[in-house]
């Protein structure tokens, strides 16, 4: 009803003419806008809240930031799923964001070459990243019909994304390797706000977060209508890309002050975490499973996960075994060009 309601009252707004697809466009760009301003904001608040923690920097990236930075995947995928009822949009949405965050180390390790190559990873990461890879192999064998049962209504792999992601999520935390006190000296600077203050702060932003991502889900919605875009198309494009860009913006902006670990464990921390949403939706959605509505779209997503997944472990494997930097250029370039095959292909 609410969604009839807003699609009713955008278009009413925005008109039928070509300039009124326009206007959905720069509605659309604003609110993800919104998105990455907001995400960025959770993730000092959450920095503030956590700088005096002995936590290490393989948990710091790969599970409190990369929640944070996967917050809009998390609401435009329920959202997706519960109130639009298109599964499909929410899984174009998942695996085009993972094969964004893909994208986004691979160009950061062409662009630092020699600052990666000198930072100190945090083992748990290739974990992690197999991991990942473990669960992109049993979405496809779900797709392909060979692992495809339910058991009480859900998945049987949904359930296999919750196990494999508590084990990394164990695996990040009881990591204490890699460099995580380069990321707090610079990132965790000195705040007049009490804690009281930034718990309240970080509430309403996140606040802003949810109603900002549940728009953008609706205006993608709207948008792939239009276009007669594919609903995983749609979310590759679209959402992907909207609610990949917190994780983009962080990762810079650590690989800037030379902490290339907490950036590599935003990026495979929120693939995992990505995992889990399909997980909750499958659980949410009523009427089968959400894999049912994969579309070519969706499968090609997971072939080029897949692959872009094989790369990043193979960077994370040679970066300290090669003298060459340029060497980690190839593994590195193959990632984007997984990226733009999707596009094309």
């Amino acid at each position: 009803m609410f969604r009839d309601m807003l699609s009713v009252s955008l278009v009413f707004f925005a008109g039928q003419s070509n300039g009124g697809i326009y206007m959905i466009y720069l509605i659309y760009l604003a609110l993800a806008i919104a998105v990455v301003l907001l995400s960025i904001k959770a993730s000092v608040y959450v920095d503030l809240l956590d700088k005096n923690t002995k936590l290490s920097g393989a948990f710091i990236g790969g599970v409190l930031l990369s929640a944070v930075t996967s917050l809009p995947e998390l609401l435009t995928s329920l959202s997706s799923t519960v109130w639009l009822k298109n599964p499909g949009l929410s899984l174009g949405n998942i695996l085009g964001s993972n094969l964004f965050n893909m994208t986004i180390i691979a160009m950061l390790i062409i662009l630092w070459t020699s600052n990666f190559k000198k930072s100190n990873i945090s083992k748990s990461h290739s974990y992690t990243a197999w991991v990942t890879l473990a669960i992109y192999v049993a979405v496809a064998l779900n797709m392909l019909n060979i692992v495809n049962f339910e058991v009480v209504t859900i998945s049987i792999t949904s359930i296999i994304i919750l196990v494999l992601y508590t084990l990394g999520v164990k695996t990040m935390s009881n990591d204490d390797s890699g460099t995580a006190d380069e990321f707090k000296d610079e990132t965790a600077v000195t705040t007049s706000l009490s804690l009281k203050q930034i718990i309240i702060r970080f509430i309403l932003v996140s606040i802003g977060l949810v109603i900002s991502s549940i728009l953008i889900t609706y205006v993608t919605d709207i948008i792939a209508a239009r276009l007669n875009l594919g609903a995983s198309l749609a979310g590759a494009l679209l959402l992907g890309i909207a609610t990949s860009l917190p994780e983009l913006t962080s990762c810079v902006s650590l690989v800037k002050i030379g902490n290339f670990n907490v950036s590599v464990g935003n990026i495979v921390g929120s693939n995992l975490f990505n995992f889990l949403i399909i997980f909750i939706s499958d659980v949410l959605f009523i009427g089968g499973t959400v894999y049912d509505f994969a579309e070519s779209q969706t499968r090609n997503l997971v072939i080029f996960g897949i692959i872009s997944t094989m790369l990043m472990l193979t960077v994370l494997k040679i970066k300290d075994k090669v003298k060459n930097k340029y060497i980690l250029y190839i593994p590195s370039i193959g990632i984007i060009v997984s990226y733009l095959l999707f596009m094309i292909v």
